[in-house]
């Protein structure tokens, strides 16, 4: 935005007072001095992925709560209140909250109280005097221009900008959290999966071996069905891997105690559940604004835009008065005194007029950064769209092939069963019944595997529309917040 102000000029043939007025009211016609503080959210008018759900849906406020699982929002509670990005983003919310009280102090005058008493002989012949003095002093400098406003602007954005970021933080680690622990139970029921697969083999094999000692079947035959219930055996161990994998992570995430978290994981039975459903807006805009990280990047092009003022506000004049008044008390031999002062001034005014350029490159160096500040909120507003649309088509895309997993797993199974018992009448080879063994479990562990899908695509897409974040009713944590204690979900 363009800066208009009336030519400064200094006619001292004028009285100073009068000369310093005129000043005053050329230096209060200067215009706006920073770039926009606000830039257009360009998106789409309209998704271009299917909208999920939108039947029967829950809010986002205290979403983790509406799933059912007590020991699920324990861990979140306990990763919150753990993690080193939260705890580091109430640490920043502190500094900035210290910066803003430094800022608009320096709207309003300045005042100090200063005491002193002192006893001796400050005449020769002059009796012992004891001077008592008590004063208070005042400083202020008038904000012509703006420069103590844009300073005061860009705190207020940048404590708006890290209590956001303090939000996106946690609703992080809960996704994070909610992940690991949705993959642990869908790794339990893969495991159950698995011991079954493995003990069916095993069985096969045991008499598999029996009949070819026996001279019914060919010894190749033993031999396969041994080579197979091993194969079996080393997926269970891959797979007990896994499991144990997610435990830890669990523990790293929660700092839990690893035994105090496998019993509550023994205790808690995790169950594949219907995950709580949500609706999205068919406006693009209306999501991504509630997004914490896409708000802290609109509150850093604030205090960009505000860092361009202060640093153009350099360039012009600053005034400044102060002021003092006080009491001064002398007592001797010969009585007692009283003397109050006060003076008013000086009205200063400091004109810079040459500096080499640092001012002048000061405010081409805030102009560039904000440009790059307004770039990077553009591509947080197009990443933040992207996000929500590949969590829609990842859930239509779970959704679409459920009921053919589903088919497909029952048809496997019962292809199996019949060839089992085919098998066991010598019908069938054990090439067939191996054959039939892996597509079932193939086929069983695909539905498991879109389930997990599934929950942590509405993870993803809980996440991506800004975990419940409000703009307009920021809450300001403590330096050791509550996990629970926010309007925002967890």
């Amino acid at each position: 935005m363009a800066s208009a102000c009336f030519p400064l000029t200094m006619n001292f043939r004028i009285k100073p007072f009068a000369s310093l007025s005129l000043t005053v009211l050329a230096l209060s016609g200067c215009a706006n001095l920073m770039p926009p503080a606000q830039v257009p959210m360009v998106v789409a008018p309209a998704w271009q992925a299917p909208l999920p759900h939108q039947g029967t849906v829950s809010s986002l406020s205290n979403w983790w709560q509406q799933q059912g699982d007590p020991l699920l929002v324990e861990l979140i509670e306990a990763a919150q209140a753990a993690s080193p990005s939260v705890a580091q983003a109430v640490s920043r919310i502190a500094t900035t909250r210290a910066n803003q009280a430094t800022a608009n102090a320096a709207l309003i005058p300045n005042l100090s109280a200063q005491a002193s008493s002192s006893r001796g002989v400050s005449q020769p012949d002059v009796p012992v005097a004891t001077s008592s003095q008590l004063g208070v002093q005042a400083a202020w400098e008038l904000d012509l221009i703006g420069a103590n406003r844009a300073v005061s602007r860009a705190a207020q954005a940048q404590m708006e900008g890290s209590q956001a970021q303090w939000h996106d933080a946690r609703v992080l680690v809960a996704a994070e959290v909610a992940n690991t622990y949705y993959s642990f139970a869908s790794c339990t029921r893969q495991l159950g999966v698995a011991e079954r697969d493995a003990a069916s083999r095993l069985e096969t094999a045991r008499l598999t071996t029996i009949s070819a000692q026996a001279g019914f079947v060919a010894p190749s035959v033993g031999a396969q069905a041994r080579a197979s219930a091993a194969e079996a055996n080393s997926r269970l161990t891959q797979q007990t891997r896994l499991c144990e994998l997610d435990v830890k992570a669990l523990v790293a995430l929660t700092a839990v105690p690893e035994p105090d978290l496998r019993q509550k994981l023994a205790l808690s039975q995790v169950k594949q559940g219907q995950i709580a459903m949500f609706s999205v807006s068919s406006l693009p805009i209306q999501v991504v604004s509630q997004r914490p990280d896409v708000f802290a990047a609109e509150r850093d092009v604030v205090l960009a835009s505000a860092q361009v003022g202060s640093a153009k506000a350099q360039q012009w004049p600053r005034l400044s008065l102060n002021g003092s008044i006080g009491n001064l008390r002398v007592r001797s031999g010969a009585g007692t005194s009283e003397v109050s002062t006060w003076s008013f001034g000086p009205l200063a005014l400091s004109l810079p007029l040459f500096d080499g350029g640092q001012r002048a490159a000061n405010v081409q160096a805030a102009y560039a950064a904000y440009q790059s500040t307004v770039v990077t909120y553009q591509a947080k507003v197009r990443q933040a769209v992207r996000e929500v649309e590949e969590a829609m088509l990842t859930l239509r895309s779970v959704q679409t092939r459920q009921g053919d997993a589903e088919v497909s797993t029952q048809g496997y199974a019962e292809a199996l069963a019949a060839t089992q018992q085919r098998f066991d009448q010598g019908l069938a080879s054990l090439m067939e019944l191996e054959d039939a063994r892996r597509s079932a479990l193939a086929a069983e562990s695909s539905v498991l595997t879109l389930a997990l899908e599934r929950q942590q695509a509405w993870v993803a897409l809980y996440r991506a529309v800004g975990g419940g974040f409000e703009p307009d009713r920021l809450s300001t944590p403590s330096p050791t917040p509550s996990p629970a204690t926010t309007h925002t979900a967890l």
